[in-house]
This record gives structure tokens, C-alpha cells and sequence, in this order.
């Protein structure tokens, strides 16, 4: 019998449905909008992404904080005190500390449960990335894969889950460091977009720019192309936005018609994550040849 969890936290950006239907456990990180702290759970109990990006448009100031190493323990606690075993699938350490956390509380707790096993992957991997992560590693122990062989696959296969993304306002990577002021004023007066990814230590990285939002979306579109493997008509895909709806689903019909891809999931972009990029961020997560 499989009786392990898998824990990731709300960076992975699930929506409260597929938390649900993977039968996955999230701990809600922390969000902070104009110095208050909120929890961002997958049900968006205490704000929704929709009021978050109204509180960005209306001047908020929006930061984050890692999971402390107390927060960590307990959510691995309450799985461990339940006699099952723990696979944990964190953000990557690439941007937050939040893995660190899960890594050293592990270690911590892990003499108190000399009975069962607890697994740290740094996923590497951020926002429906991560989630996608989540979701083949979930798939497989629904089929029946141990904890270990789980552990081995997503370890084995972080660094090709690609991770394309671009926004609409480059003034909120340049508040968090990403592009520097000069880029950000110049960029944002010629419509010059980013085209960004996430490396293969996890860190978030400009590869290129696109000369309006129509040019950005495409060259996410054609990473496909270049990229992807196995066959995209066979893979899930993942898109997450803030307050593009309408563009990610014209994007999601022109992958289909392209590709043959026949399944993808579109979530929003979450307060941990859209607290960096700001409202009009789009996002593509699929399975390739590296990232």
C-alpha cells in the first residue's frame, strides 16, 4: 500500500479542484499587501488573485515571505502523526526559502519518526511549473508508484519541465530586482515585452524580448516547437496568468490547433507568485528536451 502524501505549498498555484482531485496536501504561503499578511490557500479564503491584482492596479504594495522552518515541521508533523509518509515538493529554492525550510525542519523532526520516511525535492520549479510537477507526481501514485519511485522521477525530470512566461508591465520585475530601471522605463515606453524562463538552478532569467504583447505570447507558443518532448500532442500542458484570461484561452485553442495538444489547464497566477510579476503575466509549463 502507498500510504504516503504528497505536500507541496501554494506557490505551485493548484486551484482548490485539482488540490482535490489529486488528493494533494498545499501549505498556504504568506502574502503581504500594504504591510498586512494574508494566507494564500488554494480556495482563496482570504483574498481572491482577482482582488489581489485590483490592490496592484490601485498602487498596494505587494511582497511575500517564506515558510519559517516551525511552519514547515508542523505541516509535515500533522501528515507523520497520521502514520503516513511524507513527499514534499517545494518551491524552488532558486527563488524562496520556503525549501530550505521543509529541508531543515525534515531533518529536525525526522528523529521523532524513526518509522517513517520523509522526502525533500527541491522541484526547482515555480508557479503551475511546480504544479505540473505535482500533478504527474500525484498521477503516479495514483497508479500505484512508491514514494521512492515518485521521488526518483520528479528528481530525474525537474530540469525538463519548461517554464516560459512574459508580462505586460515590466515595472514589477524591476522592483524585484529582475530588470533594472533603465530597462524597465525604456521597455515600457517602446511596448518591448520579456520573454522569461525559470534555469536549471531555479532562478528566474530574461532570455529575450518581443516587440509588443502579440510577439511575446507567440514566442512562448513556439518554445513548444523548439522544445517540447515527449510529442506535445501526447503531454498536459499547464498555463497560469494574472488577469489575462482571454489571451491564455486564445493561447490554449492556438496550442491545440498547432500542436495537437488535447488537455490543458489554465489557473490563475497566485498572490505569491503575482506579487513579482504584476498584473498581465502569462505563463506555459510543458515537458522538453531540458529547460
Amino acid at each position: 500500500m502507498n500510504n504516503y502524501a504528497i505536500l507541496t505549498d501554494s506557490s505551485a498555484d493548484l486551484s482548490a479542484q485539482m488540490v482535490q482531485d489529486l488528493d494533494v496536501t498545499v501549505l498556504p504561503l504568506t502574502f503581504v499587501v500594504d504591510g498586512k499578511n494574508y494566507y494564500n490557500y488554494p480556495d482563496n479564503r482570504e483574498m481572491s488573485p482577482e482582488e489581489f491584482i485590483a490592490h496592484q492596479k490601485a498602487g498596494a504594495e505587494t511582497s511575500t515571505t517564506a515558510v519559517n522552518v516551525g511552519q514547515a515541521g508542523e505541516a509535515m508533523k500533522e501528515i507523520l502523526d497520521k502514520g503516513q509518509d511524507v513527499l514534499v515538493l517545494a518551491f524552488s529554492s532558486g527563488l524562496s526559502g520556503t525549501c530550505n525550510s521543509f529541508a531543515v525542519a525534515a531533518q529536525a523532526i525526522a528523529p521523532a519518526y524513526p518509522d517513517r520516511k520523509i522526502a525533500v525535492v527541491d522541484t526547482l520549479a515555480a508557479s503551475l511549473g511546480q504544479g505540473l510537477l505535482v500533478y504527474y507526481a500525484a498521477r503516479m501514485r495514483q497508479a500505484g508508484k512508491s514514494l521512492e519511485e515518485v521521488q526518483k522521477w520528479v528528481e530525474d525530470n525537474k530540469l525538463n519541465l519548461c517554464h516560459w512566461f512574459t508580462v505586460n508591465d515590466l515595472m514589477y520585475l524591476k522592483k524585484g530586482g529582475r530588470v533594472s530601471a533603465a530597462t524597465a522605463i525604456v521597455g515600457t515606453m517602446l511596448q518591448i515585452k520579456p520573454v522569461m524562463h525559470v534555469d536549471n538552478e531555479g532562478h528566474l532569467i530574461k532570455v529575450t524580448t518581443a516587440r509588443g504583447r502579440k510577439a511575446s505570447i507567440k514566442a512562448l507558443e513556439d518554445k513548444i516547437a523548439e522544445l517540447a518532448d515527449p510529442d506535445p500532442a501526447q503531454q498536459v500542458m499547464f498555463i497560469s496568468h494574472t488577469d489575462s484570461l482571454a489571451e491564455v484561452q486564445a493561447m490554449a485553442e492556438s496550442i491545440k490547433a498547432k500542436y495537437g495538444t488535447k488537455e490543458i489547464v489554465i489557473n490563475n497566477i497566485g498572490p505569491v507568485i503575482g506579487a513579482h510579476t504584476g498584473p498581465g503575466c502569462i505563463a506555459l509549463f510543458f515537458l522538453g528536451k531540458h529547460r
